[in-house]
């Protein structure tokens, strides 16, 4: 295969994990505690800085990738061939060969608004399985999760204007691609550019034009009009884009093809340029046709635009939805063999134990959450909202629809006070922690400082 080889299919999913994982995973074999049942939980530690919430997304692709979970002899053969695992005992290989994914899953449902700190998955599996997952969860809720959330804000920004995803060529690869525009529909968009991803999510793709068509048909057939004409011979009524040379000129020309020949047109687009003039001044010269406006979009231009008073029905986004400041998930140890644990780093600790999230809601508003163990009850106006997803490998109900996912989204998104929906200097909100976590943590960090203390004195 030549180095330049760098295709993704299912089967490669396994494989798709940092080498430590692998590595713990054949201590773990050789120490006899592989198949030891471990709770991992993943959760983001803080919110991308100006977030208020944060839209959980990517669960139906982590369920694919875990039921898909196994070795084939050439990937077994692959790790050994680079000599990294020399060491390791033989009973590792037939751990992999056989191995499958056989553990639990608790999530929340994808679409449901969480804060920093709330766990929104669980994996319940044999030691060695749970460990070598992480790198895969993580790339796939946390990403998913970053669009969904910047989605959300948009949708919440843009009221009934039509959203488009027009991010493919920016996002960070072609697989990211196909979860951008997943993302983005789940959380309120209305259609993506993303041929592959819309066929994919049975969704019709939308789209427009480029300059470049433009460009060339007005350089070899003679003119911008020309150009309109001949796209829409085989596309009645297409969106045009009409800022290659001067948008207001091209306006005019198309109002007065409109009166002469009851022109069909479906919108224009203008993607450069001052919005705010130009929509205000083709409204004018052409008031039943909507206006598509792209480059460079994100929540805090489209509130610009709309404060100004831009004549919009429209937005295309791209760079800015697909890229962004990172979710900070993590996938950390909160359970083996039923002892809870922790980890006690400053600034990075972690509470112990399986937890559950118990929302408060009253008349449809967000009071508040709790972050309790997974034993405890919610109380009155309390709901779980971590569900079981898979029992032992297996799916305890189907997926959940594109469509499930976007009405739970609008949902969740409309039980937040505006002060943490807003997108300049929101609020956010940290789970109250209940009684019986509170005194789970204090006991194993009593527990961990008699372990450290005792390891001192035996050195």
């Amino acid at each position: 295969m030549p180095d330049t080889a760098l295709s993704l299919t299912s089967q490669d999913y396994s494989l798709l994990t940092d080498l430590y994982q692998l590595t713990m995973a054949a201590c773990y074999v050789g120490e006899g505690i592989a198949e030891k049942r471990a709770s991992f939980e993943l959760f983001t530690r803080r919110l991308p800085e100006g977030f208020g919430y944060m839209v959980a997304m990517g669960l139906a692709q982590a369920i694919d990738y875990l039921e898909q979970f196994s070795f084939t002899s050439e990937q077994i053969a692959a790790l050994q061939a680079t000599g990294i695992f020399a060491n390791v005992p033989d009973r590792f290989w037939e751990v992999l060969a056989s191995g499958r994914f056989t553990g639990d899953v608790w999530a929340v449902p994808e679409g449901t608004v969480v804060f920093a700190n709330e766990p929104i998955l669980r994996i319940e599996a044999p030691l060695w399985q749970a460990q070598i997952v992480e790198t895969c969860l993580l790339n796939i809720l946390n990403y998913q999760s970053l669009i969904a959330t910047k989605a959300a804000r948009m949708r919440d920004i843009a009221g009934s204007a039509t959203l488009l995803e027009f991010g493919t060529r920016r996002a960070f690869g072609p697989q990211a691609s196909l979860f951008a525009a997943r993302a983005a529909l789940a959380a309120g968009f209305d259609a993506t550019s993303n041929v592959l991803a819309a066929i994919q999510l049975g969704q019709k793709p939308s789209g427009t034009m480029a300059h470049a068509l433009v460009m060339a048909l007005a350089a070899l057939e003679g003119t911008e009009d020309e150009a309109f004409q001949a796209f829409h011979r085989y596309f009645p009524g297409a969106t045009l884009l009409i800022d290659t040379y001067d948008a207001i000129a091209a306006a005019e020309r198309l109002a007065d093809r409109a009166q002469q020949e009851k022109l069909s047109l479906r919108a224009v687009r203008l993607d450069s340029g001052d919005l705010v003039s130009q929509s205000q001044h083709i409204r004018q010269l052409l008031p039943n046709t909507p206006i598509v406006a792209s480059g460079d979009l994100d929540e805090f231009e489209i509130d610009r635009l709309q404060t100004a008073g831009a004549q919009i029905d429209s937005y295309g986004i791209g760079t800015k939805l697909v890229t962004g400041k990172p979710i900070n998930g993590v996938y950390k140890l909160v359970e083996i063999d039923g002892i809870p644990v922790m980890k006690a780093s400053e600034g990075k600790a972690t509470y112990p134990g399986r937890k559950q999230i118990f929302r408060h809601l009253e008349a449809g508003e967000l009071k508040g959450d709790r972050l309790g163990l997974i034993t405890e009850s919610p109380s009155r106006h309390e709901q779980p909202l971590l569900q079981p997803i898979l029992k032992q490998g297996q799916r305890s109900a189907p997926a959940d629809s594109l469509e499930t996912i976007a009405d739970r989204a609008l949902t969740s998104l409309h039980t937040l006070p505006d002060r943490i929906r807003r997108i300049h200097d929101p609020e956010s909100v940290s789970p109250e922690i209940s009684v019986e976590l509170e005194r789970l943590t204090e006991a194993v960090k009593r527990q961990g400082s008699r372990e450290q203390g005792a390891g001192e004195r035996g050195g």
